[in-house]
């Protein structure tokens, strides 16, 4: 079952955005994200707003859905001009689910023709779709990349097989290897997604499943802490008895252990959760979320943001579906980021960088509690003192293991 959606206003019919929006347009980056809700099979775990086969029934179609979504694609176009935005390309496509990839690879393209046409990208255009390891051929992968996608996000999870099961993903560990060689054979920048603090997952599984996604020479690795969301098929376990959670401890020792190895092979940290090569490994549309600049999402469920103004779309496919039929928006509520809300987001997303926040960010009352971090070892003395000038906020590794806390310090 996935998350509720937010409280907030309601969203006019027509998708029509404040006059408010248009303010400092020009020096915000602009990106879209496509949502595609359909797996193969749904994993105990998951949360998302995904959806495979026998949920849908007969309601909404996979043969369809690129079509959908270009209708709101066209709608996005017609909102911005009407508000007066200024004309911007797109820096970052990213396309997310579900899984992207059990659609045709045609499917994928057009939905990239159709923000082409209607924006056009920017000459060195970030473009990514996630994949599962079984869900992608060294022709599909060519295919991807000769319709202008530039990056694939692999979701391994682990190299053990006892913990893929736990999870219930479907691919072999073993295709791991492969599935990079292709993707970077056919142009393709490669990211592996890794979970660790999976239920019966020792020390050694977890560097293991390191370890091999290094050993395949990917230059951006994701390491997510596993949280059991309640509705989930895990949370059932868990509450039975028949899965045991790991203490904290046990994945704070996973999250360095992961920093240790992924620092020694060369990829440094630029964001809480996720490790780089180079800076331009790093994920471009994701660090456009955590630096507040604007995108629209495409599909059911999907979230966007443009000047501050929020919305979120209906989640069911098919009600997704019918409004565009309808001519409608398909947004389902909204809201105008505040000057607190939009203060609070500056901090907890600025603090997770390793570029870190400046000083100057903070409210007075924030700032007098940096020394105190600093003494606690949470946040970089150098950083704060500023040398050069720069006085920022950043965060040690004890500080990024416990970085909500930071954030609750400098927002209270």
């Amino acid at each position: 079952m996935s998350p509720a959606l937010p409280d907030g206003d309601p969203a006019p019919d027509d998708g029509a955005l404040p006059p408010s929006v248009v303010a400092g347009a020009g020096s915000r980056a602009f990106g879209v994200y496509l949502h595609v809700p359909f797996c193969t099979v749904r994993c105990g775990y998951c949360d998302f707003n995904t959806y495979t086969a026998t949920e849908l029934g007969g309601g909404a179609s996979q043969v369809a859905y690129a079509d959908t979504a270009l209708r709101e694609i066209d709608l996005a176009a017609r909102v911005l001009a009407r508000t007066g935005l200024p004309a911007r390309p797109v820096q970052t496509v990213f396309v997310g689910g579900g899984t992207p990839t059990v659609l045709p690879t045609g499917d994928l393209a057009r939905m990239l023709d159709g923000v082409r046409s209607v924006w056009g990208l920017v000459d060195d255009a970030e473009v990514t779709t996630e994949a599962n390891p079984d869900s992608v051929t060294p022709s599909s992968l060519e295919a991807l990349a000769a319709a202008g996608f530039t990056r694939v996000s692999f979701g391994m999870q682990s190299a053990v097989p006892h913990v893929l099961a736990t999870l219930e993903r479907t691919h072999d560990a073993a295709r791991i290897p492969d599935v990079v060689r292709w993707a970077r054979d056919a142009g393709l920048q490669v990211s592996l997604d890794l979970i660790y603090g999976t239920p019966g997952e020792s020390a050694d599984d977890w560097r293991a499943s390191v370890e091999a996604a290094l050993a395949t020479g990917v230059d951006h690795v994701s390491a997510y802490a596993l949280v059991v969301e309640q509705g989930t098929r895990m949370a059932v376990q868990v509450r039975r008895g028949e899965l045991e959670l790991p203490s904290g401890d046990d994945q704070a020792a996973k999250y360095e252990r992961a920093d240790d190895l992924l620092a020694e092979a060369g990829l440094h940290w630029y964001e809480v959760s996720n490790w780089a090569r180079t800076d331009a490994d790093r994920c471009r549309h994701n660090l456009a979320y955590w630096r507040g600049d604007d995108w629209w999402g495409v599909g059911p469920g999907a979230h966007s943001h443009v000047g501050g103004m929020r919305w979120w779309n209906v989640k069911h496919p098919r009600a997704y579906a019918t409004r565009l039929a309808d001519g409608l928006s398909p947004a389902a509520g909204r809201e105008l980021v505040g000057p607190e809300s939009a203060q609070l987001e500056r901090v907890m997303l600025g603090v997770r960088l390793a570029d870190g926040l400046a000083l100057d960010d903070l409210t007075p009352a924030a700032r007098t509690k940096v020394a105190g971090l600093v003494a606690d070892g949470l946040l970089d003395g150098r950083a704060a003192i500023g040398a050069d000038g720069d006085r920022r906020v950043l965060l040690t590794r004890r500080g990024r293991l416990l970085a909500d806390a930071v954030v609750r310090d400098l927002t209270d």
